[in-house]
């Protein structure tokens, strides 16, 4: 399937992300040797920009690669082939020394707070042990830095001394927040963030990610599966399948007008609070393929109530069907301008 390219036209000073035809395999082993006899395309040839202060929604089914794709764009998974360029610069190319040197600008936010929260430590020890070790603020300031820090994240003093099992799933997530923001990043990675806590508990979360990225002019990428909650925080949007973006653009064309029939079969799933409108529900037959083993040509061709015969045996181009909104699909051939693609 061809890879997405940019979203939008923006100043070259506007864009702090730009990701070029990203692709992360895992190899498989097996036989007597353990080489390698196959290839999990987990991230298959991506390519979208991010500008400052904005926030793209990556959304697709659980195992579509959303995840893989964060991790491979912050280097902490390897990339397989592509460019990452951060600030212009291509952050795959860095040597262990430079990369440590921003590391401190590039922040995850993980989906399970307390997992990715040491049980050893107490809550002050776990957002400012990296403060310390980058030396974000003179050793004078560092405890009314993390006062500060913990205040905007909504977490109290005395909170410092105490450890992750005596808090909430929400103040752990805020705890997980005020951990990256205390590096004072440009760039963060938001992995599913709210998807296990409660519904109000959410909201909360999402309004506190909201006011801080007016307050530092931060930069997100949130990762979800909820529509609804990437309806609220993202300004472009882009939808993956099988390693692949199949649709990208700005947040309004996308929910007015969803192209791809993978983006309409998603979003026919949002529930709708109203019981007396009625949705017309896409239902997907089957269960999508093996990241292992894609299918030739269009890789949704299996599911795809629409597939031609040509989708069986020619990946489709990507088309900019209108201003700043691209789709990867034969059905849209000759209705946009046709983008070259290296896939």
């Amino acid at each position: 399937m061809s890879e997405m390219t940019k979203t939008q036209a923006a100043p070259q000073d506007d864009i702090l992300l730009e990701v070029k035809n990203l692709k992360k395999y895992f190899p498989i082993k097996g036989g007597m040797f353990n080489s390698t006899v196959g290839q999990v395309k987990a991230v298959d040839g991506i390519s979208f920009t991010l500008k400052r202060g904005t926030t793209m929604g990556l959304v697709g089914e659980s195992g579509c690669g959303k995840s893989t794709a964060g991790r491979t764009i912050l280097r902490l998974l390897e990339r397989t082939s592509g460019e990452i360029l951060f600030n212009g610069r291509d952050i795959g190319t860095l040597s262990k020394k430079e990369l440590r040197a921003i590391r401190p600008q590039l922040q995850i936010i993980f989906q399970d707070p307390y997992s990715s929260l040491s049980p050893r430590l107490p809550v002050g020890e776990i957002i400012g042990e990296a403060v310390r070790e980058h030396n974000i603020v003179p050793k004078e300031e560092y405890e009314d830095y993390l006062d500060k820090i913990m205040a905007e994240c909504g977490l109290q003093p005395f909170h410092k001394d105490r450890y992750p099992h005596e808090f909430s799933g929400g103040q752990r997530q805020r705890i997980c927040i005020a951990r990256a923001l205390a590096l004072n990043p440009s760039f963060v990675v938001c992995d599913e963030p709210v998807s296990a806590l409660d519904v109000s508990i959410q909201a909360q979360i999402i309004n506190l990610l909201k006011n801080l990225q007016d307050e530092h002019k931060l930069t997100y990428l949130f990762i979800s599966h909820d529509l609804s909650v990437v309806e609220h925080i993202s300004d472009t949007i882009g939808v993956m399948y099988l390693g692949n973006l199949v649709e990208t653009g700005d947040k309004e064309d996308i929910f007015r007008n969803p192209l791809h029939p993978y983006t309409q079969a998603l979003f026919s799933a949002i529930p709708m609070p109203d019981p007396d409108v009625k949705m017309n529900r896409v239902i997907l037959e089957g269960s999508i393929p093996s990241p292992a083993n894609p299918p030739a040509g269009c890789k949704f061709h299996t599911r795809c109530s629409r597939c031609m015969k040509r989708c069986e045996e020619e990946v489709p181009g990507t088309y900019e069907v209108e201003p700043g909104h691209f789709v990867t699909c034969h059905l849209y051939e000759g209705q946009g301008k046709r983008l070259d693609s290296e896939n």
